[in-house]
């Protein structure tokens, strides 16, 4: 259902700035200002936690030991204060979608390109969009093959790059100002103790992210890691923006 829009949306830029990096930053920002309505709602949300933390360590510390009624204390607050503990999620879950739709827009226009066959790529433009024959997109972005993985070997041990490096630091960054406030104390605590669940859930996901974008970052092509990038850095600013208001 993505796949089509953003094939177009990419297309264009890349036609406007003449330039595939920048039209990859131009759709993010795009993607993230028309997404803005569905995700503002969960950036609310978790600020919100945040900003009631302290009243969630007091039920931790008065039913520490009784995990069943903590769980229920956590829900009945959570229900008044009308928060969705899960609600902080979506943004992930909208970001691996678009992430998903951009890797298949990603893969056609780089098989196309080494292939020097855009007959795919022309299925899924609209009829606005013509491509002349011999029709080549130019992938280098401030030194590097957007088509390939940002890496650079120290001898024979592949390393992130800076885009690779810059996305897995701006995606904790992210994930870190959504993260509720808690005191030394709390998070030091074992589940064992109280703790509660969906904090450590979050404090996961906080280094599993960042660790997985890594990882996928050895195999993917540059320039979605570009896009992961400048995703996350949208998503700090956003956050930033709240926090101040």
């Amino acid at each position: 259902m993505l796949l089509k829009p953003m094939m177009n949306a990419l297309m264009g830029l890349y036609f406007a700035f003449d330039n595939f990096g920048m039209a990859v930053v131009a759709l993010t920002v795009l993607i993230s200002v028309v997404s803005l309505p569905l995700m503002l709602p969960s950036l609310k949300s978790a600020e919100k936690m945040r900003e009631l933390q302290p009243q969630l360590d007091k039920l931790k510390k008065k039913w520490a030991g009784n995990k069943e009624k903590l769980a229920r204390a956590q829900m009945d607050f959570y229900k008044e204060k009308g928060i969705n503990p899960a609600g902080g999620c979506l943004p992930q879950i909208l970001r691996l979608v678009v992430l998903i739709a951009m890797y298949s827009v990603f893969q056609k226009v780089m098989s196309a390109q080494t292939g020097g066959d855009f007959g795919p790529v022309k299925e899924l433009l609209y009829s606005v969009f013509q491509l002349p024959e011999g029709f080549q997109i130019n992938l280098k972005f401030l030194g590097m093959d957007l088509a390939k993985p940002d890496l650079w070997h120290l001898g024979k041990i592949p390393l992130p790059g800076i885009l690779l490096s810059g996305a897995a630091a701006a995606q904790f960054l992210s994930g870190k100002m959504m993260m509720p406030a808690t005191s030394k104390k709390e998070e030091g605590k074992k589940e064992g103790e109280g703790g509660d669940m969906m904090t450590m859930m979050q404090n996961q996901s906080l280094y599993m992210m960042p660790l997985m974008t890594l990882l996928f970052g050895y195999t993917f092509p540059a320039g979605l890691i570009l896009y992961w990038l400048t995703m996350s850095l949208v998503m700090a600013g956003q956050q930033a923006l709240l926090k101040k208001k």
